[in-house]
């Protein structure tokens, strides 16, 4: 795990980046705030290698009063987005394509596993998401897997560093939709996206 993470870092592709303590001003999180028409729900992210489907980064997207998504020690960032410890904060369907897009490539597949949950529990989550503080590098899924695990309905969930791990248990929920994102480009942020839903691995 400590070999592929350096490797990852080392290529500059999409693997947890260094903690770095961010935090946008209030109006530029106002203006940025972006309210999606969808239910309220919560989306893992899980990027892994296609060369052996090794976990390489979780993120967390949150459909609640705004839409954010928690990056944890991540790469990825918008400069029109503003950031706080981690959280980005108006992730219009662009972004959200954006996102993905980031992370598919030829050396990395995307699965996007989404579950609606009660406006409550949506808030709940990105409370605590937003409360949780900028993440060590390597430390992406052991803080995602932290948030959910506290929130009530998830505590079968295990508290876990390994993003495969996390993603195959999350996907046993009930209700969890999921795609798979494959990128044949190798270029790092740009190419077609082609999708594939229940993917077997997961099962």
């Amino acid at each position: 795990m400590r070999l592929f993470l350096a490797l990852a870092v080392a290529l500059t592709l999409s693997a947890c980046g260094s903690a770095e303590p961010k935090w946008a001003s209030d109006e530029a999180v106002a203006q940025a705030r972006y309210v999606h028409n969808g239910p309220p729900s919560i989306t893992l992210y899980t990027v892994t290698a296609t060369r052996d489907g090794s976990g390489a980064h979780s993120g967390l997207l949150i459909n609640s009063s705004e839409r954010i998504i928690f990056d944890p020690a991540g790469t990825w960032h918008h400069p029109r987005l503003p950031e706080r410890n981690d959280v980005h904060f108006g992730m219009t369907p662009k972004m959200v394509a954006y996102y993905i897009d980031y992370h598919a490539r030829e050396t990395f597949d995307v699965y996007e596993q989404t579950l609606e949950v009660s406006p409550e529990t949506a808030a709940l989550i990105a409370q605590r998401a937003k409360a949780y503080g900028a993440v060590p590098k390597a430390q992406c899924t052991n803080s995602v897997s932290s948030i959910l695990t506290g929130v009530p309905g998830f505590e079968d969930l295990p508290r876990t560093w390994y993003p495969t791990k996390f993603m195959k248990a999350f996907g046993a929920m009930p209700g969890v939709k999921t795609r798979k994102y494959t990128d044949d480009d190798t270029d790092n942020n740009h190419g077609v996206l082609l999708v594939q839903a229940d993917d077997p691995r997961l099962q």
